[in-house]
């Protein structure tokens, strides 16, 4: 079905004369130059780091309880606390995350009209052809 969508797609432009100027993107290669996403995986590293500790000091506390009902309810307090963090830096990662892909998309845009191209897919995406534009978009995210 794709297939004959595709070909159908390029008769009518065959047909239309339209010339259209084809561009490929390496995203993976642009999304880990951009200093956005560069900064949020420190972030990341540096917030995960810090929950670790919270909870290597929360299994000690729990572990000094020799009463097996506060024991539980102290894993169950923490557990609890855990999840709210986790949720909090889940949140506040996937926000920073939709924005720098925003930006990215709109950097994308923005330098392949400023070339000249009406098409732009993902490297992997476009089987042949196409100029491969992901150098030109490293220098701008940077």
């Amino acid at each position: 079905c794709a297939f004959a969508l595709g070909f159908g797609v390029n008769n009518y432009a065959i047909s239309s004369n339209i010339q259209y100027k084809v561009a490929k993107v390496d995203i993976q290669k642009l999304v880990a130059s951009s200093p956005q996403i560069i900064a949020l995986r420190k972030e990341q590293d540096r917030k995960a780091a810090e929950l670790k500790k919270w909870a290597d000091n929360a299994n000690i506390l729990i572990q000094k309880e020799k009463d097996k009902t506060k024991k539980a309810q102290l894993a169950k307090k923490y557990d609890q606390e855990f999840k709210a963090k986790m949720k909090v830096n889940t949140a506040s990662a996937q926000k920073k995350l939709d924005i720098a892909e925003a930006s990215i998309n709109k950097t994308i845009e923005t330098k392949a009209k400023a070339l000249g191209y009406n098409l732009v897919f993902a490297k992997g995406v476009l089987l042949y052809g196409g100029d491969d534009i992901t150098a030109e978009l490293i220098k701008v995210v940077k």
